[in-house]
């Protein structure tokens, strides 16, 4: 594939820069939720949901929609109790997002009324509140100047400027958000915002872009786009095995412990125990997932052979009918709902 010529500087040509993407994007923008609303809450959901979440998880398994469904409006979320707000944001997994929000809300509530600053220093004051995202607030909700620098962002501008050098780092991400701010429409933020944006997710995405048909390849310096952006090394997968326990007592009650740590506080899951323990029982399940950088195998064990058992600390027997209502991390509910398809007798 020719790579089309490289004819003008985007920073000397912005407004042609920014008509182009404008053309293209009334063309070709998708029809998000998030689109039709300049509701602040509705978007702030929104992006704290993208945030580690791609766009197809969370639309094609109802995850905005349910959780605004749940929690309409700030004062539903402020006031809502961990159990249902982990069970509303289950499956999203980084339920630190979720704790969060509800903060931000309280925190607006409490501070501003219920009502959201559009200062981008008062924004970025709110718990939870970056700079991303209260650029996309200002953008988004209230159409004002502001840049917004995402992955997709990074990897558009980084081959537009021809940018060699490693755009996650403290220097790399600056001068990014540099050239961001620079390019940045005052006149139509949320079009340019959502258009560039858009753009790194369709046409000049990671690999191979397709160069012939991209709105702003005059203004596109790289030579070899497909080479950029340039990374820091990636650290290594580490493998990991996670061994956790299948009990129920007399009365069917399955035991589960609930987490009490940063990653997954106030979820449940199947008691766990290391492996020398545990690892010569007869495997029911395993599920395999990834987790920052470790790629995890889930064996879950039959303990009903167990001589002696004691629950230890946070570990408690619940209800066979209650179990699939409480917020668990996905790959937890997976191999009970497994378990219990294969048992026939349902938790």
């Amino acid at each position: 594939m020719m790579k089309p010529r490289f004819r003008k500087s985007a920073l000397v040509a912005r407004q042609e820069f920014q008509e182009s993407l404008a053309i293209w994007f009334e063309k070709h923008g998708k029809d998000y939720p998030w689109r039709r609303t300049c509701d602040p809450y509705a978007i702030l959901v929104a992006e704290v949901m993208l945030q580690q979440t791609q766009i197809a998880t969370v639309l094609g398994r109802g995850f905005y929609q349910r959780f605004l469904e749940t929690f309409p409006d700030l004062e539903s979320l402020a006031g809502a109790g961990d159990e249902r707000l982990l069970k509303a944001w289950e499956g999203l997994g980084y339920y630190r997002r979720a704790r969060m929000l509800r903060a931000t809300a309280q925190a607006l509530l409490a501070d501003h009324d219920g009502k959201f600053p559009v200062e981008l220093d008062a924004l970025m004051k709110l718990p939870g509140v970056g700079r991303y995202t209260a650029g996309a607030l200002r953008a988004f909700a209230f159409g004002l100047p502001s840049a917004v620098v995402d992955g997709n962002v990074s990897r558009v501008l980084s081959r537009v400027m021809d940018f060699s050098a490693p755009v996650d780092d403290g220097k790399g991400h600056g001068q990014i958000w540099e050239w961001a701010e620079v390019l940045a429409d005052s006149v139509r933020p949320r079009i340019y915002n959502s258009a560039i944006m858009e753009l790194g997710q369709t046409l000049c995405r990671p690999g191979v872009p397709e160069c012939l048909i991209c709105p702003v390849a005059a203004f596109c310096k790289a030579g070899e786009p497909e080479r950029l952006p340039v990374k820091r090394q990636k650290v290594a997968i580490t493998a990991v095995d996670e061994h956790a326990l299948w009990l129920r007592d007399a009365s069917g009650r399955l035991l589960l412990h609930r987490e009490n740590g940063k990653r997954r506080q106030g979820l449940w899951k199947l008691p766990t125990r290391p492996a020398a323990e545990i690892s010569k029982l007869n495997v029911l399940a395993e599920d395999c997932y990834m987790i920052t950088r470790y790629r995890v195998t889930l064996r879950v064990h039959d303990g009903s052979d167990l001589k002696k058992f004691c629950p230890a600390e946070d570990e408690l027997w619940r209800e066979a009918k209650d179990v699939m209502g409480l917020a668990m991390p996905s790959p937890f509910r997976r191999v009970i709902e497994r378990i219990s398809n294969d048992s026939g007798n349902g938790v």
